[in-house]
């Protein structure tokens, strides 16, 4: 066995945190806010992330959900474009959470986790890929600096034994993506 193929045995694959805002929500009067749902947008935009996402191969082993009707619907939708969901954790914290908030969630994923989805808002989500990256494949940094809209996408990777290694600038934003859907289908 060469050295070089030791040395890539023993280095473990990447961590990835896959962040995706929830789809166009509508404004009904009289709803609360945690409680609005998806509008029609929405309801084609979610389905089309999760078909998005199976096809860049960035299916999570984890999902952590903000407890918004908006942000639950989207993974539903999302997660029913793939062959097995994983399990998913409904997570009050997540909802209007900040970067640090954010942060201390994703840092109590079991360390078998590789891939975490964290399915969530504006403005932490954008803040929190902009916290992460330390760099960017393709001038991928760029759209998420401008905006971070309804069902974006954005997948970091770094190397790190527990998901409490996760640091400021550690990460490297590999893939963004904005998958929408089509009026009259999927």
């Amino acid at each position: 066995m060469s050295a070089e193929v030791s040395a890539d045995a023993a280095t473990p694959p990447p961590r990835r945190l896959v962040v995706l805002r929830h789809a166009k929500s509508a404004w009904p009067q009289s709803v609360p806010d945690h409680e609005r749902p998806l509008a029609p947008r929405g309801l084609r935009d979610a389905p089309a992330a999760g078909r998005a996402l199976a096809g860049a191969d960035c299916l999570p082993d984890l999902a952590l959900c903000s407890t918004a009707v908006r942000a639950r619907r989207t993974w539903e939708l999302a997660s029913a474009q793939w062959v097995t969901a994983p399990p998913v954790r409904y997570d009050p914290r997540v909802y209007a959470a900040d970067v640090p908030e954010l942060l201390a969630v994703a840092r109590e994923t079991p360390a078998e986790v590789r891939t975490l989805l964290l399915v969530g808002h504006n403005p932490g989500l954008q803040e929190l890929v902009l916290h992460l990256a330390g760099g960017a494949l393709h001038d991928a940094l760029e759209p998420v600096r401008v905006k971070f809209p309804t069902s974006a996408v954005a997948v970091l990777a770094w190397h790190a034994p527990t998901w409490a290694d996760l640091a400021p600038g550690a990460a490297l934003l590999t893939w963004t993506a904005v998958p929408r859907g089509h009026k009259g289908g999927g």
